[in-house]
């Protein structure tokens, strides 16, 4: 059985790629996507189709409803489901999506929670102190959340964060994965982005999202870029005429942040531009799947 983990940004066609290495090398797909979760959401999610999920078996779709909470926990429940499904059947495993979250804590493990603690520090502050006792926490200077998070451990624990961390994460449940980063060309993946978010709305995600609100009210699943949007159409504090838009810069938007947070991965890296060198990722991929 072979493993691999393909990632990249919402609308980086990541998703048809796996399907189709999935179609031609005998595997299975453990979906990244933390909205596919969602069993009454399948339009502002791109979730793969009923024709798609019965041609592959996937993990990770369709698990819970839009009132229900989830977290990495249960992910990773959801992973040895694959994992074993996978070995069982002598199939290989494709893990694929945008949550990078899942995929971080897989393969570096998970550290138990700590609340964030309010405090008067500035971030300079913060990073001198950091400096100054913990030489190991790797943090730059301007990163707001990774440094009030140190400080938090720092003030709830009483000890080194780094050591601490060291001393209290679980063991990754993923030591041994090829990963891949999907990276578009900017330009060429805002046009995708516009694109996925016309179509997104042709299909009438604006009455797939409120109909949810009427029954929940406002979800944490609900609360994802695309549907909060269509909320706040339909409450009135955006207009329709601007509702496109915002959807679209909006996502633009979490496609740079999805960007960087994927640098943390040591994967290989496909840059295209073009659909045809996205086939270029398939024929190589279908080597190593081989």
């Amino acid at each position: 059985m072979k493993k691999i983990a393909l990632i990249g940004t919402t609308a980086s066609g990541k998703t048809a790629l796996a399907h189709k290495l999935a179609l031609k090398h005998n595997a299975v797909i453990l979906s990244l996507d933390s909205l596919c979760l969602y069993k009454e959401l399948n339009i502002i999610n791109a979730k793969p189709d009923n024709a798609m999920l019965n041609e592959v078996k996937y993990f990770g779709i369709n698990l819970i409803s839009v009132k229900d909470d989830y977290n990495v926990g249960l992910y990773f429940d959801e992973y040895k489901n694959a994992l074993n499904y996978a070995k069982k059947y002598e199939k290989n495993l494709i893990i694929v999506g945008g949550s990078g979250f899942y995929l971080s804590a897989l393969t570096n493990g998970l550290s138990p929670k700590i609340d964030d603690i309010k405090h008067n520090l500035s971030l300079d502050e913060i990073y001198n102190l950091m400096q100054s006792i913990d030489k190991d926490s790797k943090i730059a200077a301007n990163d707001k959340y990774r440094l009030n998070k140190w400080y938090s451990i720092y003030l709830t624990t009483n000890e080194i964060p780094s050591l601490w961390l060291k001393n209290n994460t679980q063991e990754p449940l993923i030591k041994d994965i090829l990963i891949y980063d999907i990276l578009w060309d900017k330009e060429e993946l805002n046009k995708r982005i516009e694109l996925r978010t016309k179509q997104m709305l042709e299909l009438n995600a604006f009455n797939e999202v409120i109909n949810q609100y009427k029954l929940h009210g406002y979800t944490k699943a609900l609360q994802s870029i695309g549907a909060k949007e269509i909320i706040d159409c339909y409450e009135g504090r955006i207009k329709k005429e601007e509702l496109e838009e915002l959807i679209t810069i909006h996502t633009r938007q979490l496609a740079k942040r999805q960007r960087t947070f994927n640098k943390k991965f040591n994967a290989h890296t496909f840059e295209i531009s073009t659909e045809f060198e996205l086939g270029i990722c398939f024929d190589k991929l279908s080597e190593i799947l081989k």
